[in-house]
């Protein structure tokens, strides 16, 4: 990966931060403990357009701010500095793996596939946020539990629905396309066999 690459990751990372810092205070649900949080957004566009391993760092870099707000700050204590930066990470790495595994960038129509693949690739995210609430929060902290769950589950969907047709909207504008991938040329050329 070059210094470009290295740049986009870094400048999606700090996106995500600052959309969740303007969705936190703009839309909070139980404030301090739920709010609306688009920091995927930044998450899915890396992941889309760089691959599983951009995705994963942007994920792990966009997941900074909500990991102190809802870590150290919040009920989370430690384990949410831990926690939702590797959620985020996750969620990057499976939808680059996906978008790169089904070659949706050469498919006619990749806007429209693009939609179920953001809500696919938040799956695995949502699974390891039930397990983050009902067992590492109770056990390790003294927290958490199903009920915040019927909350953030819900809420993560509804976001998750906006964004994939946000995403389905960006990967079908070829001007925004065009201007992203160039930020990946050098890196796609050296990673073929």
């Amino acid at each position: 990966m070059d210094s470009k690459g290295i740049a986009f990751i870094a400048l999606m990372g700090a996106l995500g931060n600052i959309l969740f810092l303007i969705s936190n205070y703009v839309m909070p649900i139980i404030p301090g403990e739920v709010s609306l949080d688009l920091a995927l957004i930044p998450v899915f566009i890396a992941a889309v357009y760089g691959g599983p391993l951009v995705g994963f760092l942007t994920g792990l870099f966009a997941g900074i701010f909500p990991g102190i707000y809802y870590g150290p700050l919040g009920l989370g204590s430690w384990l949410g500095l831990i926690g939702l930066p590797l959620g985020k990470a996750l969620t990057g790495f499976i939808a680059g793996s996906l978008y790169k595994g089904l070659d949706v960038d050469h498919k006619p129509r990749k806007s429209v596939l693009t939609v179920p693949l953001v809500l696919v690739s938040y799956i695995p995210e949502c699974i390891y946020t039930i397990a983050y609430f009902v067992i590492l929060l109770p056990v390790l902290i003294g927290g958490g539990g199903v009920g915040i769950l019927a909350f953030v589950i819900p809420k993560a969907w509804v976001e998750l629905i906006f964004i994939s047709f946000f995403m389905a909207a960006l990967v079908g504008n070829h001007g925004f396309s065009n201007f992203i991938a160039n930020f990946f040329a050098s890196y796609r050329t050296e990673s073929k066999p």
